[in-house]
């Protein structure tokens, strides 16, 4: 499972298309409409790659949502999920409707993706929607007895609620904090600190930096970084893991701080996390 806006895989490789061409804005536009499914399909991943904010392109990529061409034997849509991806990135709001449409496609990863996208997008019109997905992992308030219950992806749905600031969905995403999957937990607690502000959930983060698992502790840099709890900062630095992902969720962490500083002077936090940057270099 993947989820987070941060955490978005690109689907097809950097470089060059298909046919050996590298593209460029008309090409990816004209190869969204050829009957050649490799061309459709990198296209719409080269659109979001570079984020190419063209309206012909964004319509295309919203047909593309809709496509019954490309599917898998297992009946997944995978040009549908460079397209809802992609939408994301672009971030055109034309495509909140159409992305919400997704959140019931019978794909799990379209509905992944949409989520994803739904995130970056920041509309709350996406809220309603996102929570009846997020109810469907709960009975009677609680998590369904199934476990683990892989029905939806619901770490990118809670991250996507904890973004755009639900706090109607509080009481939802609370139990996840005990689902049996470590991605939603931690989806979970990082949300309930979106929501909240309680320490509580910055810490219970901070603890699973020291997880075994180096996966795990990648997405939980990305977590920290997304929320800017600034008391985690040295555990970032001193995480068993990769230093340009650790400057990645130190340079979250400063952007939080910097956002929330009246004036031109630096805080002592910020001032502390640049510190720490700087060791890592």
């Amino acid at each position: 499972m993947n989820s987070n806006p941060q955490k978005f895989e690109d689907l097809s490789p950097p470089g060059d298309s298909p046919g050996g061409e590298q593209l460029t804005v008309d090409q990816a536009i004209a190869n969204l409409q050829s009957a050649d499914l490799g061309l459709r399909f990198y296209a719409a991943w080269w659109l979001g790659r570079f984020r190419i904010c063209e309206p012909a392109a964004v319509t295309l990529l919203i047909q593309a949502l809709e496509d019954e061409d490309d599917r898998t034997p297992e009946g997944g849509y995978p040009l549908r999920r460079n397209a809802a991806r992609a939408l994301g990135k672009i971030g055109d709001r034309h495509a909140v409707k159409p992305l919400i449409a997704c959140l019931n496609c019978s794909d799990f990863y379209v509905r992944e993706a949409a989520a994803q996208s739904l995130d970056m997008l920041g509309d709350p019109v996406c809220i309603p929607p996102l929570m009846e997905l997020l109810k469907a992992g709960l009975q009677q308030g609680r998590l369904k007895p199934q476990q683990p219950d892989l029905s939806q992806p619901y770490d990118a749905i809670i991250e996507a609620l904890g973004s755009l600031q639900a706090t109607e969905s509080i009481s939802a995403i609370e139990p996840f904090l005990e689902h049996p999957i470590e991605l939603v937990q931690y989806a979970a607690a990082r949300a309930m600190y979106q929501l909240t502000q309680e320490p509580v959930y910055g810490e219970r983060l901070i603890k699973a930096l020291a997880g075994e698992k180096l996966q795990l502790r990648r997405a939980v840099l990305a977590d920290l970084g997304a929320i800017g709890y600034l008391p985690a900062a040295e555990a970032i630095a001193e995480t068993l893991a990769e230093n340009s992902l650790k400057l990645i969720s130190l340079k979250g962490l400063l952007e939080h701080q910097v956002k929330g500083t009246a004036t031109t002077t630096l805080s002592a936090g910020a001032i502390k996390v640049m510190n720490l940057m700087d060791s890592l270099l």
